[in-house]
């Protein structure tokens, strides 16, 4: 073909494609084939393969092109001197059949001009297939081409009509230009190599992969890998692969990968020898009439195109039905579908923005929450709290929160965690002014609510909603919200919560006048009834009101001098009644205040600004500091971290051992002002009031833990023991009112010295103990102080053998009053200790103490002999103490100890009741009747008072027991007659009462057969009659006695 066929708009890249010839290729010399001689239509065996030309143009044929093709095809399938007519059929097959494309289609053009269509030809060119380009090395033992109405493969410089790219010639066009005019500048044979070889291929070009981005993504999307494709379109997101025009090919969307797939290898291309080759186009030697042409071209196409249009149009109006709209109407009506209802409305329009979703859900919502089941509610608080906050109508909103709030009648834990989370959710999104204004009106409806779990839900909300609020809204409104339900509120676990959002609340408020206000609501919590709402204040509210009084510089200045003020008020006003639960109110809340004030003694110490963080820190012991109530109790969370907290404890030591606390105003404070004030307190306090005792005692111990060993020894031990001097001079036995005598001994003991428990601490509290006993016992001073600090410490086994140690000294000491001592502090002791240790030794120590040369040490065992037959179930250990107990009642040295035979029908009533019953009715009920029995006979008349008012309140104890017929009649009987002898004349009211006993014990003894099948029975339960259980009450009521042993005639037998 002439150069002016060539395609003038086909600038291809792929001058330099077509390679040599192999060397098995046909030569010049060589023959055509049999039945094909050389002809217009054959590639010329001695041509170059750089102008070699594959027709691939679409462009209009001319007329002296297809006069050549008529000549030029019949003389080349004529063959020899011939001239058959060969039909156009056979010459269009020989075409296609040869790869003469353009000639083909040229001929294709002319006959439909002509009016003679040839299907062959029309079926050819309508398919797309057959110019799909083709890709890749052929397979092994194949070559490319084009077999029988197989696709063809095009050459990089002459295309079809339908294949030119027109991006060349869209605003990336001058891309294109240079993309080709950078590669034109490499040399030819570089890429020429570069391009045949298979493991280098041709850098791809940016449209080239947008387009194979937007074909990778479609098949990821299709086939579900929907993850790799978001991954995908992550890596590419200059792309919107929802668009093909955004790739830049002003072309349809080509088949999917797939379909390319499958077409790659359809093809079956021919087994005649072919070569690839590429034209080079100089545009300066194109005639200038090209473009015209392609335009008159593309018109003649448009022409083709909207015929075929018209044409499909009419033959669609032909295929349909021509039917009324009323009768397609009333057709559907048929489907019944009604959109009159809500429902129907709904679901007849769909929404098609966010916005309208929001709209649709905030109509739907209302009406699915009553239709759910209570126990799968809480699935709807996403949608719910999504709706309330994208919807655009506040009023739609407040429905949606007013059922969040209502979405379950009674929640649960679980699910009032999930409705919380959604609050925080909401209040996050959309920002304190709605939170304001939404939310908060929801709690306040439901704060009087009848159940308490809605009411609990409120409290909750307050604490978790108070950082999203504003600063104004939290001091104000939701301060007394809460305030109003812990004073009003009836419900344990609803304070309890109320307390805990006190404490957040407390955690972000700033308002100074609201001081007054916190510290009275931590006294309103602290006396709650409940201990949960106690337990709440110590773990949560305190903790977080003591951190914004460090803040306002008022932890010192007025928070615990307030508190301190309020017990030494209570002190004086209880000097005929301490009320013991305030005074735990108040010294339970200067304990919470230990961990924050040691916090802020570090934080303004001269050495804060040494604290840096270091390698070789030495990690805090375990047992450092007191197992804290709560994490916000904990030093190291206040300071904020254990490696800070364990830099400042090393300078913190270092300073109290060698530099002193010059200048370190919040310590001195605790020195000198807060320690002198406690120790003061301690002195006022009643020492027999077991409790105050105890909880001092807590606080001194949490106190000197939390400070450190150093600062006890040097800061607070020196203070008490320049108070405590253990001199005789130190007791004011005639007063009672030495500093011995008072609380400050067992605070001493149990609180300061027991901190550490080295072996130098133990020496140190046994020798406090044994000064403590020996001046109390030389001074005839009162006991007390010495029982409290053996009872706080007894209570611990561990002071156990610590404690016999101090006894023991007593049992060896010179002094028979020291010696009466000790052996009175072994009745405190016993109870607690464990048998092993009463028998090898207490019981020893006692026995010892019988035998004293003194009356008074052996009258003072006896108690101590009572309280082992109470407690210990040892057989033998219990007839040791029987027989020592049988010797003082039984040796005549004994008979005329007024104050012996007191003292064991004293101990006789106490233990009788839970002793062991064999011990009981042949030990201690024979001896009170010879007691009884001999009290009769007694010529002085106060001895013989002392003994009956005695043997009253022992048989009144021993009333409660099971007694068996043998020992009543032989023995309680019998007492109780000698007894309302002595009553007669010494006591008329008393003798009323042992009347009324003696008749109610005879019944009982005439009637026991009857009442047998009832089993054992008390006398004082068979006291049955009305009037006789008013008679023996009232003047029960009326008598003298101590209360104590009163209450023992109704104690029943453990």
């Amino acid at each position: 073909m002439a150069s002016g066929s060539v395609n003038p708009f086909n600038v291809s890249d792929s001058e330099e494609e077509a390679e040599p010839q192999r060397s098995d290729e046909r030569s010049p010399g060589d023959e055509a084939p049999p039945g094909r001689s050389p002809g217009p239509f054959s590639p010329q065996a001695d041509q170059e393969p750089g102008t070699l030309l594959l027709p691939n143009s679409r462009i209009s044929p001319s007329a002296d092109s297809v006069q050549a093709l008529g000549i030029g095809g019949a003389a080349g399938l004529g063959g020899g001197g011939a001239e058959p007519r060969v039909s156009v059929d056979a010459i269009a097959a020989q075409l296609l059949r040869d790869q003469y494309i353009l000639t083909a289609l040229e001929l294709h053009t002319e006959l439909l001009e002509a009016g003679r269509e040839l299907p062959r030809l029309r079926d050819y060119f309508s398919n797309p297939g057959n110019f799909e380009r083709q890709s890749g090395t052929p397979p092994a033992g194949k070559e490319p081409g084009i077999g029988a109405g197989g696709a063809l493969n095009r050459a990089g410089s002459i295309s079809t009509l339908d294949s030119l790219d027109f991006t060349r010639y869209s605003d990336d066009g001058n891309r294109e230009s240079d993309e080709r005019v950078a590669e034109c500048e490499i040399p030819s044979q570089e890429r020429k190599n570069y391009k045949s070889s298979p493991e280098i291929q041709e850098p791809i070009r940016p449209l080239e992969k947008r387009a194979l981005n937007f074909l990778v993504n479609e098949y990821l999307l299709k086939n579900e890998y929907k993850l790799s494709s978001i991954t995908f379109s992550d890596e590419n997101d200059d792309q919107d692969f929802e668009l093909w025009d955004d790739v830049g090919l002003n072309i349809p969307k080509p088949p999917d990968l797939l379909q390319l797939y499958r077409n790659c290898g359809s093809s079956h291309p021919s087994h005649r020898e072919t070569a690839d080759a590429a034209v080079g186009v100089d545009t300066s030697d194109l005639p200038g009439d090209y473009q015209k042409e392609v335009v008159q071209e593309l018109e003649y196409q448009i022409s083709l195109l909207n015929s075929e249009k018209q044409s499909l149009a009419e033959q669609i109006k032909k295929l349909q039905r021509k039917l009324s709209p009323a009768f397609h109407q009333a057709l559907l009506s048929f489907c019944r579908m009604s959109a009159d209802s809500r429902l129907g409305s709904e679901v007849s329009r769909i929404a098609d923005s966010e916005e309208s979703v929001m709209l649709m859900l905030g109509r739907c919502l209302p009406h699915i929450v009553p239709n759910v089941l209570l126990a799968k509610r809480e699935e709807l608080i996403p949608l719910i709290l999504c709706t309330a906050c994208l919807h655009p109508e506040p009023k739609e909103r407040d429905q949606l929160l007013h059922i969040l709030f209502n979405l379950i009648k009674r929640p649960d834990d679980e699910q009032r965690q999930m409705i919380l989370m959604g609050c925080v959710a909401f209040a996050r999104h959309v920002g304190p002014t709605r939170v304001e204004v939404e939310l908060l009106p929801q709690c306040w409806e439901q704060i009087n609510h009848k159940y308490p779990e809605r009411r609990l839900l409120v409290a909750e909300s307050c604490g978790a909603l108070a950082p999203y609020l504003p600063k104004e809204i939290r001091s104000s409104l939701v301060l007394s919200m809460l305030q109003q339900m812990l004073a009003e509120d009836k419900a344990d676990m609803v304070r309890e919560a109320v307390v805990k959002s006190l404490g957040i609340i407390m955690g972000y408020i700033d308002d100074p006048d609201k001081y007054s206000q916190g510290f009275e609501l931590m006294l309103l919590s602290l006396g709650d009834l409940s201990e949960r709402v106690v337990a709440a204040t110590h773990q949560v509210f305190i903790p977080a009101f003591a951190a914004w009084t460090v803040e306002l510089g008022n932890l010192q200045a007025q928070l615990i001098p307030s508190l301190l003020s309020r017990i030494e008020k209570l002190l004086q006003q209880g000097e005929h009644g301490l009320d013991e639960h305030k005074l735990h109110t108040f010294l339970s809340a200067l304990q919470s205040l230990i961990p924050p004030l040691f916090a802020l003694v570090l934080q303004n110490a001269p050495f804060t600004s040494r604290a840096k963080l270091q390698s070789d820190i030495t990690p805090i012991e375990v047992t450092r500091f007191p197992r804290p109530a709560s994490p916000l109790q904990d030093v190291a969370t206040i300071i904020g971290s254990r490696e800070q907290l364990a830099i400042l404890l090393q300078l913190y030591e270092h300073q109290l051992q060698h530099e002193g606390t010059t200048g370190w105003e919040t310590l001195l404070w605790v020195v000198n002002q807060l320690l002198p004030q406690l120790i003061e307190i301690v002195g006022r306090i009643n020492v027999a009031s077991t409790t105050c005792v105890h909880e001092f005692s807590r606080f001194f111990w949490r106190l000197c833990r939390t400070f450190g060993k150093t600062f006890t020894n040097t800061k607070v031990k020196p203070q008490f023991q320049e108070i405590l001097r253990l001199s005789e001079e130190n007791v004011d036995a005639s007063a009672g009112n030495g500093i011995l005598t008072k609380a400050t001994v067992p605070i001493y003991a149990t609180g300061v010295l027991t901190c550490y428990n080295q072996e130098e601490d133990r020496k140190l509290l046994v020798g406090f103990l044994e000064d403590v006993m020996t001046t109390l016992s030389l001074s005839h001073a009162p006991l007390d102080s010495l029982k409290a600090s053996f009872v706080e410490l007894g209570a611990n086994p561990a002071y156990h053998e610590l404690l016999l140690t101090v006894l023991w000294y007593g049992v060896v000491h010179t002094s028979a009053l020291v010696r009466c001592t000790a052996a009175r502090m072994f009745e405190l002791l016993v109870k607690g200790v464990n048998e092993t240790l009463v028998a090898q030794r207490v019981v020893p120590a006692l026995i010892t103490l019988s035998s004293d040369p003194e009356i008074s040490v052996r009258i003072s065992t006896i108690p101590a002999f009572g309280t082992i037959m109470e407690t210990v179930t040892q057989r033998e250990l219990l007839e040791r103490v029987k027989m020592q107990l049988a010797s003082f009642l039984e040796d005549p040295q004994y008979q005329d100890q007024h104050s012996l035979h007191m003292e064991i029908i004293k101990t006789f009533g106490r233990v009788g009741p839970n002793a062991e019953p064999r011990f009981r009715d042949e030990f201690v009920l024979p001896h009170l009747h010879k007691l009884a029995l001999g009290n009769n006979m007694q010529t002085a008349e106060n001895k013989r008072m002392d003994i009956a008012s005695q043997l009253f309140e022992a048989y009144s104890a021993l009333s409660c027991c099971f007694i068996s017929e043998e020992i009543m009649l032989n023995h309680f009987l019998p007492g109780l007659r000698c007894l309302r002898t002595d009553m007669e004349h010494l006591s008329p009211e008393h003798e009323v009462i042992l009347s009324s006993m003696i008749k109610e014990c005879e019944l009982k003894v005439e009637n026991r057969g009857i009442g047998e099948a009832q089993g054992s029975m008390s006398i004082a339960a068979s006291l049955v009659g009305e009037d006789a259980k008013t008679k023996f009450l009232s003047k029960m009521g009326q008598l003298t006695t101590s209360g104590a042993m009163l209450a023992n005639v109704f104690q029943r037998k453990k």
